[in-house]
């Protein structure tokens, strides 16, 4: 005999319309250190990019700017935090997201 099939209740999930709404949903999409840790890299690793491009005059390496950013942070999401990365449902929001953490990182607004 085989078990009857239960619907499992569809849980509305909430529309953020304004990045202060966002921000502590992007914070606790954020709590492991190490998960953290590696987006600043990947940001820092773009401000780096961008002034090489500027020092240089090799702009075509504006081109490495997203695998350099996105790349350490789903690797944060996937390997560490285990959970999918904020760039896929509110993609502005999230970029904003990065530069704020790393503003509220340098400020010591994170307990190491």
């Amino acid at each position: 005999m085989t078990e009857p099939t239960v619907d499992k209740p569809q849980v509305e999930e909430q529309r953020y319309t304004s990045f202060t709404e966002f921000y502590p949903f992007y914070l606790n999409e954020h709590s492991n250190p190490l998960c953290r840790a590696l987006h600043y890299i990947g940001s820092i690793g773009v401000l780096s990019i961008i002034a090489y491009a500027i020092a240089t005059g090799n702009y075509m390496a504006l081109w490495f700017m997203p695998l350099m950013g996105y790349g350490f942070a789903w690797v944060a999401h996937f390997f560490v935090e285990h959970n999918r990365p904020a760039t896929f449902k509110y993609p502005l929001y999230s970029l904003i997201g990065d530069w704020v953490m790393l503003k509220d990182f340098f400020l010591g607004r994170f307990r190491r």
